[in-house]
């Protein structure tokens, strides 16, 4: 497509999730890209405007750079098919699914690929029984959060409340997952394809947020090092999780590869992060593929429903 036939473009960024910062570093990059690329694009930002103001002002299509809630868990999109107006990333449901890590697994578990053991915990578990079911250490987290947010890693079971109350700050629906050890991998996607794989190796070990975003301590190789064909069989097992959770466009899956070379699924991105130090421009320009031409790349597979 050529940049007249987007017609006029909004970019949602920004937004009332935790998740705010990062999504207006993500809508800036990408609303400069598609600007330099001669797309009538505008930015957005639903929490300051009401989103019916997209059908109001003619917009006809919607680059989604929100992160989180209220931009990531199909409520935008949502509203955007009632509008008749074609976004970018999966559709609700996806959307939804991909948001909670509990129903994200849960698919994943009746698909029959690889994801860590876990429980949904509240303040009445017990916490010795979980630590002893999970084995420790064990990582502690929202269900409907991104970016680390509200997570812990924790090495004793007496650490475990302190885990659950910080989690449940951000989110009631709480999850104990089984720390699984060895490398950090993560693998976009765009259309069909699944993108080269980047592995990450974040300063102390830890990728939390501020490894994720701000550290110019935390690295990354892509290519990723591994043989040929045991990458090709990774990119492969990405497609199968996106699939079995009916996303679309492009998105993002983390995994961690154990010490034997088995993989498992950590979590799936579908509204992925688009700042300097995110993965998926990476992997993209590893791929041939420039930012604007990525950024093009996504609003063409813009969809409904």
């Amino acid at each position: 497509m050529t940049p007249a036939e987007f017609g006029k473009v909004a970019v949602l960024f920004g937004g009332k999730s935790a998740e705010r910062e990062v999504s207006l570093m993500s809508g800036k990059n990408v609303l400069d890209a598609l600007l330099d690329a001669g797309v009538n694009a505008h930015a957005f930002d639903p929490a300051q405007r009401e989103i019916f103001d997209l059908k109001r002002e003619g917009f006809q299509r919607v680059f989604i750079a929100l992160h989180g809630r209220y931009g990531e868990d199909g409520t935008v999109q949502g509203a955007l098919e009632l509008m008749g107006i074609p976004y970018t990333g999966s559709g609700v449901m996806s959307s939804a699914l991909c948001m909670d890590k509990v129903r994200t697994k849960l698919v994943w578990i009746a698909c029959g690929l690889p994801t860590p053991r876990f429980r949904v915990i509240d303040e009445s578990s017990d916490w010795s029984a979980i630590a002893r079911e999970l084995g420790l250490p064990l990582i502690v987290k929202p269900a409907r959060e991104g970016s680390t947010i509200g997570l812990s890693k924790v090495t004793s079971a007496a650490q475990l409340p302190a885990a659950y109350a910080l989690a449940a700050r951000s989110d009631p629906l709480v999850l104990a997952e089984e720390f699984v050890r060895g490398q950090e991998l993560t693998a976009g996607f765009l259309g069909e394809q699944a993108l080269p794989l980047i592995r990450i190796e974040p300063p102390q070990g830890s990728y939390d947020y501020q490894a994720k975003y701000f550290s110019d301590e935390t690295r990354y190789f892509c290519p990723c090092g591994l043989p040929q064909r045991e990458e090709s069989a990774i990119r492969e097992l990405v497609m199968r999780s996106a699939q079995a959770l009916d996303c679309s466009g492009w998105g993002r899956a983390d995994l961690i590869r154990r010490p034997d070379g088995s993989v498992t699924l950590l979590e799936m991105n579908t509204s992925p992060g688009m700042t300097g130090h995110s993965l998926v421009p990476m992997a993209a320009k590893q791929a041939g593929l420039s930012f604007q031409q990525l950024v093009l790349r996504i609003l063409e597979l813009a969809h409904v429903g």
